[in-house]
């Protein structure tokens, strides 16, 4: 083989690599709630990227073997308007584990649970779901209060800032 078209093969090759290490990272950090969210790894990054873009930070918690988690993955995943407000409009982490911010379980730790988080680093207790148990757990039947939660923390955004 000619040694440019060897040169132009392997760098073919290197540059698909690169391409799906890039959509394998990107997966891996969605786990399955949304591929095309730009997922932050860290609950630090994903308090300063809130800060320097000021956008609201929203934190979901979950467990791969939790039933719950997984039917609530799968609707998020699922609702359009869910996944383009989270695409456009905010910071966006999923955990697995707790975080030493005893502020992201304001009542208790339990999953699946989402807290939403202001660009000026408060956690908004206000945002909650319809369960007084469990303030910020959201089943899937839960998608429609989510998206009205998900839009009032935007507006807040726009008023308090």
């Amino acid at each position: 083989m000619n040694p440019l078209a060897l040169l132009c093969v392997l760098l073919i090759a290197a540059v698909l690599d690169v391409a799906s290490m890039r959509t394998a990272k990107k997966q891996n950090l969605s786990r399955g709630w949304g591929d095309e969210i730009v997922w932050v790894q860290t609950y630090e990054e994903a308090l300063l990227k809130a800060r320097t873009s000021q956008k609201p930070l929203m934190v979901i918690h979950h467990l791969d073997e939790c039933p719950h988690s997984q039917a609530l993955k799968k609707i998020f995943a699922a609702d359009s308007a869910v996944q383009k407000m989270a695409q456009e409009d905010f910071i966006m982490l999923n955990l697995m584990h707790e975080t030493a911010d005893n502020n992201l379980a304001p009542d208790g730790h339990y999953v699946p649970r989402i807290i939403f988080v202001d660009p000026s680093l408060t956690v908004r207790a206000d945002i909650a779901g319809q369960y007084s148990n469990r303030l910020y757990a959201y089943e899937p039947e839960d998608v429609i209060i989510l998206a009205k939660n998900m839009v009032r923390a935007k507006k807040l955004l726009h008023t308090e800032l």
